[in-house]
């Protein structure tokens, strides 16, 4: 899918924030480790970085846990999250290596959080889903076809938003800040953009 950045700037593709904290010490910690297995190769810690996200963080409505993170180093030391926190998560660790990443959505029968990478020298952005495997799932990390965790149903009302948000949406964070369980942010968080 063609993406459309809200930003020519790259910069904010990079930045840290209150919930793209790449500079907290446990989202540095965690960089480097998975950094360690790749020799410097970005595409393969871009790699490694989804599939820790997708794989040792539970999806939280999957293990049955109500804690809402938000905050992408209280999601890796939680250890959990919807795909909102998950997808915050994997933005700090992507822009703490220095690849470019954000964040898109998708309208499905609930707002559905993704992320979008652009390897440096790459013109592209390439989007993956962290969501976390489950049987009828099964998100793949690939830079040459999207593998999400689902497909839109347009007849249905569903699409992908081709905007490629530098920080999380605004619906998106007002709904994860405010919800004091996971019951309480289905009924905050909007369905749509």
């Amino acid at each position: 899918m063609m993406l459309t950045p809200v930003t020519a700037d790259e910069s904010a593709y990079l930045a840290a924030d209150d919930v793209v904290d790449h500079t907290h010490p446990l989202v540095r910690e965690t960089a480097a480790r998975l950094s360690a297995g790749t020799d410097g190769e970005l595409a393969a810690y871009a790699r490694a970085a989804y599939e820790f996200v997708r794989d040792a963080i539970p999806h939280s409505a999957d293990v049955g846990d109500w804690r809402i993170t938000w905050r992408a180093s209280d999601v890796l030391a939680e250890r959990v999250g919807i795909c909102h926190a998950k997808s915050h998560a994997l933005v700090a660790l992507l822009r703490a290596e220095g690849i470019p990443a954000g964040f898109c959505y998708q309208k499905l029968n609930v707002l559905h959080g993704l992320v979008a990478l652009r390897l440096p020298g790459s013109s592209r952005w390439v989007r993956q889903d962290a969501r976390g495997n489950k049987p009828g799932v099964d998100a793949q990390f690939s830079l040459d076809r999207e593998q999400l965790a689902f497909s839109v149903w347009p007849e249905k009302g569903e699409c992908d938003y081709p905007v490629l948000y530098a920080e999380p949406h605004p619906v998106v964070l007002r709904a994860l800040r405010h919800a004091t369980d996971r019951a309480q942010l289905w009924q905050l968080l909007d369905t749509a953009l």
